[in-house]
């Protein structure tokens, strides 16, 4: 019989610990969350210091009959639930329930699942943190009374189902505030002028011009760069400086928790619901042969990029074997992190660097592998040495015209051996050799016309960017408040870039005019370190609450006498309904737009709405339309289904490949769209054989 139980959150988790310890130790999953709030009421005596009344999870009396009776056949029972404040406050639940005394020695805590890492935990147990116990308490109480107390209102003056939070509130209000830019914006014109030029030594290349008598030149006009390109070819052109430099591009920090999401989402298209599932199950442990079932990842919920010295030294042992001494830095690289971070836990980065990700990939599903690989290769980039260009800027003069050129060669890859990063400069590669006073030859003069472009839609990279820039949410909130938003009805995603709908707009209007603290950034910021604050023992838990609730109190009697019902209107369409006739309206579903019928509830006809993309169906002639899957992915399909089957998961154009005559469509890479045969044995680039 075994003397100790331990108790982690999942059964995959469970499943890889078990094989690390003996048969004196036995492992059972919680299966999560065990107590909450209830959802039936409001669940927090605000007259005796917020009080919360915690109940067990429905569906969770198996799991917790299971723990009892495993707990009662031990000596000892150890909570080794995440190493963050939820599972800490996790573990306090199943101290309660398990009559486990929460000051004893019963809490373990490891950022990575090896077994190293987990044998070391069970030689320091330590008791439960209540400071971080009490900081999820009160992050918990505070979105309950928010959205248990200002939802209902929201269902009283918009519509029912709505719901509120602190951190879900602002993130629609920056979607709807970036639209609003991006409506009112007024596109401004613009000229640039490339000038072709020869030195004497041969060798062409482009100048742009920049100057006119010393000072910055700005051209807005046509009939402005006309007059330019004229004078311009009437002038002796000449080299007026040359510099040359040589310079370094730093690695990136190993991955904290946003930065993972965000650049999955850049470079693998996986949204940040996708990369924690699948960093969940990397973190959890995977069966990888003979190495047996093993975390491949450390913890990834985590602000910090702090690395620890046995991970960058096994990291420089296998840099230097495999790439040699030259990419070794003197010295182990070191990242700042920044000053709001808790840094409660290390980078995400690998638990063995020498697992690389080919080695692994006969072990890993699709996306398993392709998050591993951009995690081994941030983390190994990390630890090597920079990169090195060779640079050289050239000064071009042509009468009171300036002209400048810049160009650069990489002399040593450094860590872009392993990571390589898209080049965000203007040079054009490596120049002719040129000297100083050198009379240069001109060849063709190019004006361009140009427009001003106003900010980017949010995508969800750029949205976590934003909320950890200005301290709004934490490691672990990215996620769920990408998800509620959507789920809300508040925020669509078209084209992988978040959008405001009607009803996202209304109730950030509302809550604007009637809550202003609710959706301020700096409010919310605030908070969120008080949180902080709470978690490391400088802050008392129930007076934060208590500074918080009586002025939102105060607000929401306020606006309860204040606020005006608004309805949300439908845009109306001339279609027919099919079953009732009624004139059918535009509504704002889950996945995007679709056709109603505004009979609801006594006609609950629905249809999709049916967008052309202007391109005739290869296969009958009829239209081919956008519609989206069940999971919201858009496709494109023939309007005559089901008559016609032809779908498509990209963009067709409407033309047909010259080599095995299948359509052609607009594939979206990271160097931008390009147009390939729909057929996957062709897949030929259009005009490449």
């Amino acid at each position: 019989m075994a003397d100790a139980l331990v108790i982690v959150e999942s059964p995959a988790k469970a499943k890889t610990i078990s094989k690390f310890l003996g048969s004196k130790y036995k492992v059972e999953a919680s299966m999560g969350h065990v107590r909450d709030l209830p959802r039936s009421q409001f669940g927090v005596d605000l007259e005796h210091d917020f009080a919360p009344k915690y109940i067990n999870i429905r569906g969770k009396g198996e799991v917790l009959k299971k723990l009892k009776k495993a707990a009662k056949q031990v000596k000892r029972v150890y909570l080794a639930t995440d190493p963050d404040r939820e599972g800490e406050a996790i573990s306090w639940h199943l101290a309660q329930l398990l009559a486990v005394d929460p000051a004893t020695d019963c809490r373990l805590e490891f950022h990575e699942i090896t077994k190293d890492a987990v044998k070391g935990a069970l030689k320091d147990p330590h008791a439960i943190n209540l400071n971080l116990v009490n900081a999820q308490q009160a992050r918990r109480i505070l979105d309950r009374i928010v959205g248990y107390q200002l939802s209902p209102l929201l269902w009283q003056k918009v519509k029912s189902g709505l719901s509120a939070g602190r951190v879900q509130s602002v993130a629609v209000r920056l979607i709807v505030e970036r639209q609003e830019e991006i409506d009112a914006f007024q596109p401004e014109e613009y000229w640039t002028i490339l000038v072709g030029l020869r030195g004497a030594e041969g060798g062409e290349f482009m100048a742009e011009l920049s100057q006119r008598a010393g000072k910055k030149l700005k051209i807005q006009t046509q009939e402005q760069a006309a007059e330019i390109v004229a004078a311009l070819e009437r002038e002796q052109y000449y080299v007026q400086s040359v510099i040359k430099k040589q310079k370094q591009r730093k690695p990136l920090a190993p991955f904290t928790t946003s930065t993972l999401q965000q650049e999955a989402f850049r470079r693998l298209k996986m949204s940040a619901k996708s990369t924690m599932s699948n960093a969940q199950q990397l973190y959890e442990g995977l069966d990888i042969g003979k190495a047996g079932t093993v975390g491949l990842i450390t913890y990834m919920r985590t602000d910090s990029v702090r690395v620890s010295a046995l991970a960058q030294n096994e990291a420089r042992e296998m840099i230097a074997g495999r790439f040699g001494e030259a990419y070794l830095p003197e010295k182990p690289p070191v990242y700042r992190t920044k000053a709001q971070a808790q840094d409660a836990h290390e980078a995400v980065r690998p638990t063995n660097p020498a697992w690389d990700p080919q080695t692994l990939l006969p072990y890993l599903k699709r996306d398993q592998y392709r998050l591993y690989k951009l995690i081994w290769e941030r983390f190994t980039a990390s630890q090597m040495n920079p990169a090195l260009y060779d640079t050289i800027s050239v000064l071009v003069a042509a009468g009171q015209w300036g002209l400048k050129a810049s160009g650069s060669k990489l002399r040593f890859p450094g860590f872009l051996k392993v990571y390589p990063l898209a080049e965000e400069d203007n040079s054009q590669g490596e120049l002719p050799s040129l000297k100083e006073g050198e009379e240069l030859e001109r060849g063709q003069i190019k004006p361009s016309q140009h427009f001003t472009q106003p900010p980017a839609p949010f995508t969800e990279a750029s949205l976590i960017k934003t909320l950890e820039e200005m301290g709004i949410g934490r490691p672990s909130t990215y996620e769920p408040t990408i998800r509620t938003v959507r789920d809300r009805g508040y925020v669509v995603s078209e084209k992988r870039q978040l959008h405001p709908t009607e009803l996202g707009r209304v109730v950030v209007k509302l809550l604007k005019e009637h809550f202003p603290q609710i959706v301020d950034y700096q409010f919310t910021a605030d908070l969120e370190s008080k949180l902080d604050s709470i978690g490391d023992g400088t802050q008392d838990w129930v007076k934060v609450l208590a500074d918080f609730y009586e002025p939102f109190s105060q607000t929401l009697q306020s606006a309860q006498n204040l606020m005006e019902k608004v309805q949300v209107q439908d845009e109306a369409t001339d279609e027919p309904c099919p079953n009732c006739g009624r004139l059918m309206v535009i509504k704002q579903g889950r996945y995007g737009k679709f056709l109603a019928c505004p009979g609801y509830p006594e006609c609950k006809t629905t249809k999709p709405l049916l967008k052309e993309i202007g391109v005739s169906c290869p296969k009958c002639g009829g239209q081919i339309v956008e519609r989206r899957s069940k999971r919201g992915r858009i496709f494109y399909g023939c309007a005559e289904y089901p008559k016609c089957d032809f779908i498509a998961w990209d963009r067709p154009t409407g033309k047909l490949c010259p080599i095995c005559n299948s359509p052609i469509v607009i594939k979206s890479r990271r160097d931008g769209q390009v147009e390939v045969c729909s057929n996957k044995e062709c897949r030929k680039t259009k005009g490449k054989e």
